[in-house]
């Protein structure tokens, strides 16, 4: 099947397909052309959203036709290995205390993987995990990447109330909840850091193509950094892709 694959969303936006499997060359892909056209700055291009393996773009249909906007995302495509290739990457670290009031589940994620929780925790805390798109709630990133050793199904019965910053597990996935939420994942840690606050000017503090490392903390860690969040910088850099700590490579 030939990729791109366009398809109407309403008469005001399009959807572009690039692929049928979450991997990080697809999405990185779709991140490429979403960057080349935001700096277009464009006023007839309203809003560029990227989900796992497609974007969807909405657009002035006074000024594009939906023929015009499948040209004009086609030519915005990397055709090359060497174009499509990311030299460098942003990483967001996590403090988070695993276990105990934080992590209620923890020690059924380890139970059921076979593992102990020490290493449940080295083995969360030590991958690089790309954020693929943001959805859900404000804030809330959908990561790939996680060891699927520690795969675990979700709760029989959802939480009415997981309190925010708390880093769950589902099936394949993890992920960590920007506000208070209901929500079905089993919780194995929790961050103190503030992921969604809508009075920043950048609301959100994860964005899609991002990687996200999470680090274990201490209780009184959590506690200080809670309680100094104001005056916390959240640690951030950037690194060559070949030198994040990816599942399955050392």
């Amino acid at each position: 099947m030939n990729y791109p694959i366009f398809s109407p969303v309403g008469d005001s936006a399009i959807s572009a397909t690039f692929g049928d499997m979450i991997q990080p060359s697809i999405n990185r892909q779709i991140r490429q052309v979403l960057h080349q056209l935001e700096e277009k700055n464009d006023a007839a291009i309203i809003e560029v959203v990227p989900t796992y393996c497609s974007l969807l773009v909405q657009y002035d249909s006074l000024v594009y036709t939906y023929k015009e906007m499948c040209e004009l995302i086609t030519e915005h495509i990397p055709h090359n290995a060497k174009d499509n290739n990311v030299d460098t990457v942003k990483v967001i670290e996590l403090p988070t205390v695993y276990g105990g009031e934080y992590g209620p589940d923890i020690d059924f994620v380890a139970s059921h993987a076979g593992l102990t929780v020490e290493e449940v925790i080295k083995k969360h805390s030590g991958i690089d995990y790309l954020a693929y798109m943001l959805g859900f709630i404000p804030g809330f990133a959908y990561l790939g990447g996680m060891d699927p050793a520690l795969t675990t199904s979700r709760l029989s019965t959802p939480r009415t109330l997981i309190p925010a910053g708390s880093v769950g597990i589902a099936g394949s996935q993890t992920g960590t909840y920007p506000s208070d939420s209901p929500g079905g994942w089993q919780i194995i840690g929790r961050t103190p850091l503030v992921l969604y606050d809508g009075n920043r000017d950048n609301p959100a503090l994860l964005s899609a193509g991002d990687y996200i490392r999470y680090t274990a903390i201490s209780e009184s860690d959590y506690k200080y950094i809670e309680q100094h969040r104001e005056d916390y910088k959240v640690n951030s850099f950037v690194c060559k892709e070949d030198e994040l700590h990816v599942y399955g490579e050392s």
